[in-house]
């Protein structure tokens, strides 16, 4: 039995899959024998053969490296969760998963993993959307059909300080400082903790607890995809403020429409030249009593916001 292998760039599927039948018709032969040697060399060429369909199934001149197939396989299915084996069909490589992961860190497509979602819903850090909290380790999904082109710059960025010394928390939060204003994602952040499962613990520590502004989707900004992660700001807010549970946070927010009750901002007119974000303001100061209530909370943006407690006016 020969161990020739097909054509590794062939016109057609079809073509491939006559070739690959004829190699399986022949191998009825091998079954029959006692050398087990002789039938797994009569495997590797069908073996290859499965490997150049399933490349085939994409044209070479709309893809023609793994890496483009996997992508041009995800933005065929924006949305729908993708199982690995799909991947190693389309790629044709058993190294599929690097060159994934080139595809979200390096140019900066927002695919999320089965291990990242599961994660953000372990300590539940934003909503999740139901179709995707059932996902597997080994199952991705493309969160936006949107390329960013700022991907490799922010992926040095992130090479850098992922090898840095420090804790998870401050490789993150120098990340999301070196990218204020602008939008990361969740394997970005998983990528610069070093793959530590507790990334999403310490970005909402860094939210709660230390008061940076980091807004996702359920955290202040509607318009953000899941799993996206915006530091609005370099400044962290009073201690005061801090406290304000997430839920409380999310309903004050959605009750003002994400605008601030003073001078109608939203963000929708963000801009580089004027880094101003919504901020939760207490009616009644929190020092005199004032509780963490929807009540008792009103969205105003900093720049009010700051301009209320110089004067010293609760309303």
């Amino acid at each position: 039995m020969t161990n020739r292998r097909m054509n590794a760039t062939p016109t057609a599927p079809e073509s491939v899959r006559q070739e690959i039948a004829r190699l399986i018709a022949n191998f009825e032969v091998e079954l029959r024998s006692n050398e087990l040697r002789q039938k797994v060399l009569a495997l590797i060429p069908i073996f290859h053969g499965l490997r150049d369909l399933g490349k085939a199934l994409i044209p070479a001149e709309q893809a023609s490296a793994a890496r483009d197939r996997i992508l041009c396989y995800f933005r065929q299915y924006p949305g729908i969760v993708i199982h690995g084996d799909e991947l190693l069909v389309v790629s044709g490589i058993q190294e599929y998963a690097r060159r994934l992961r080139e595809l979200r860190v390096q140019f900066g497509w927002v695919i999320a993993s089965g291990v990242t979602i599961k994660e953000m819903c372990e300590d539940e850090a934003e909503d999740v959307p139901d179709d995707l909290k059932t996902m597997k380790p080994n199952e991705y999904v493309l969160l936006s059909t949107e390329e960013d082109r700022d991907a490799a710059h922010r992926w040095h960025v992130a090479n850098t300080i992922r090898k840095e010394r420090g804790s998870v928390r401050n490789k993150i939060l120098k990340y999301l400082q070196e990218n204020v204003g602008r939008s990361v994602t969740n394997e970005e952040l998983r990528y610069v903790a070093g793959d530590k499962t507790e990334w999403s613990r310490r970005v909402r520590e860094l939210r709660t607890e230390y008061g940076w502004p980091i807004a996702t989707k359920t955290t202040g900004r509607p318009d953000l995809g899941v799993g996206t992660y915006v530091l609005q700001a370099d400044r962290q807010s009073p201690d005061h403020d801090r406290r304000i549970p997430d839920d409380v946070r999310r309903e004050v927010l959605r009750r003002d429409q994400y605008r601030c009750q003073l001078c109608g901002w939203s963000h929708k007119e963000w801009n580089p030249s004027d880094p101003r974000h919504l901020e939760l303001h207490h009616i009644k100061p929190h020092m005199k009593g004032g509780a963490n209530t929807e009540e008792n909370l009103k969205t105003l943006c900093t720049v009010c916001h700051d301009k209320v407690h110089r004067k010293g006016t609760a309303r």
